[in-house]
């Protein structure tokens, strides 16, 4: 007899009719909410609202505390198989080394194969804001390494002394 955020069982069930599945999973087909209670009531059952929005509400007669475990282990599943992808960030300079620039391209590389995206950040300082192109051209070099795995979301974008280029991983056509 306890009401449930999610789901309304037994009496809190206030529509005229319902469409009625029984405990083994046979549908009755539509009978008046009172039957369905007095039949769920006699199994010893709870009456659970399944679908509300459906016209009657599709109802369903089943040990509650058993269907709501069935629920959580069925949402604890989905959300262990959700990947959640997230920005990693690779920070370079306008006059980098070779040697450091196949670095950051190996750390950017992983983090785009683990199912990642890339924010690859320029920074300037002092007078190395007037040659902006030297950045760009940076951040172009990285972005031809890693176009076998990799494609920019959106265009370099500037903003004060940094230059921002967001790569993210490949769509992969079926």
């Amino acid at each position: 007899m306890v009401e449930n955020k999610k789901f309304r069982i037994n009496q809190f069930i206030r529509v005229p009719e319902v469409r009625l599945i029984d405990s083994d999973g046979t549908m009755l087909g539509i009978v008046k909410t009172v039957e369905a209670l007095s039949k769920a009531q006699s199994l010893d059952l709870d009456l659970v609202e399944i679908s509300p929005q459906a016209s009657p509400p599709v109802c369903k007669i089943v040990n509650f505390s058993k269907f709501k475990y069935d629920m959580e282990k069925k949402d604890k599943e989905a959300k262990k198989r959700q990947k959640i992808s997230q920005i990693k960030e690779v920070r370079i300079r306008p006059h980098i080394g070779e040697h450091d620039l196949e670095v950051k391209i190996k750390h950017a590389r992983s983090f785009v194969e683990d199912g990642n995206k890339v924010q690859i950040t320029a920074m300037f300082s002092g007078r190395e804001m007037q040659h902006k192109d030297l950045g760009i051209k940076v951040m172009n070099k990285i972005k031809e390494s890693l176009f076998d795995i990799a494609e920019a979301e959106g265009r370099t974008s500037s903003m004060g002394t940094r230059i921002f280029l967001t790569l993210g991983p490949k769509k992969k056509v079926k």
